[in-house]
């Protein structure tokens, strides 16, 4: 979902008093957003910024945003950039200040994030699904029940007295279209399902404990006491997701040890099957065709079973 770069910076600076030219501001005067889009920040990627930075000083302005009642700004854009200053232990850096209200800060932060492709798939849907809840004054909750609502609509499969207002459908449209165009049904396919992933591994996620790709493969073990514990060993001993693969196999193999012995049996079979020279000899062919169809007969019962 990434959006051109230049048309995020004609976003982000479309008024003409946003203009101006950087200015620097304490960095005691700035802090973080109380939820950020990111989860998990890799280190290394904070860190290559310091090496740039304790050369060169930071050189991208952050955009912040006043807190009302404060001195004190809120980073809209560039939250890495503001924790390499910290480690740093800058006394200032250079800003661009803007007057944002809570829509149009987390609008600008989705789109600056989308355009360097910087959320994972779980960030991306959080953050959207939080855009829509602001512009539609509704709760994150009740968003993705709208939007299968909508989909359902825009298919024709509701009935004509329970229709969403095309006003409605116009801003959940026009917001997935200013995020990169964003189809509303790839994103109902493709990202939803992600919030329906256990409850551990959500919060996990959520906490920036975990990479999205690790969670999502222990995410696919289905004894729940099995998943928390490889859960915390996934944390505990930072394992990489092949590791985790290979105790998920093993995992597999235990509590389903003959259907796994079987489906490496068949799948070693096919693969001399495909090597084998059968095709040359009409009986043996004969013979295949027969096996075949009593095969293709045995996942029709299981299919109707």
């Amino acid at each position: 979902m990434a959006k051109d770069r230049r048309l995020v910076e004609d976003f982000i600076f479309r008024d003409e008093e946003a203009n101006k030219k950087p200015t620097t501001m304490p960095l005691s005067l700035i802090v973080l957003p109380k939820e950020e889009l990111r989860y998990y920040i890799d280190p290394e990627e904070v860190e290559k910024i310091v090496a740039s930075a304790r050369k060169n000083g930071i050189l991208e302005s952050l955009l912040v945003r006043p807190i009302p009642g404060s001195k004190q700004h809120e980073v809209v854009a560039g939250a890495k950039r503001y924790r390499a200053a910290q480690i740093l232990e800058l006394a200032s850096v250079p800003v661009v200040v803007r007057e944002l209200n809570d829509e149009d800060a987390l609008e600008i932060a989705l789109i600056e994030n989308f355009a360097r492709s910087a959320l994972t798939d779980l960030e991306e849907t959080d953050g959207v699904v939080r855009l829509l809840a602001v512009k539609l004054k509704i709760s994150p909750q009740e968003v993705p029940p709208l939007l299968h609502h909508i989909q359902n609509q825009l298919r024709g499969r509701l009935a004509t007295n329970n229709v969403i207002g095309n006003d409605v459908i116009a801003v959940v449209q026009s917001c997935l279209t200013s995020l990169g165009n964003i189809k509303l049904d790839s994103f109902i396919s493709n990202r939803l399902p992600l919030l329906n992933l256990p409850s551990d591994i959500l919060e996990v996620l959520r906490q920036g404990k975990l990479e999205t790709s690790k969670a999502k493969a222990i995410a696919r073990v289905g004894d729940e006491e099995t998943r928390k514990e490889l859960l915390e060993n996934a944390i505990a001993y930072n394992l990489s997701l092949n590791e985790i693969k290979r105790k998920i196999k093993e995992i597999e193999q235990q509590f389903f040890p003959e259907t796994s012995s079987i489906k490496d049996q068949v799948d070693d079979t096919l693969r001399r099957f495909k090597q084998s020279k059968v095709w040359d000899d009409p009986k043996k062919k004969a013979k295949v065709e027969k096996l075949l169809a009593q095969l293709e007969a045995l996942m029709k019962d299981d299919k109707t079973n």
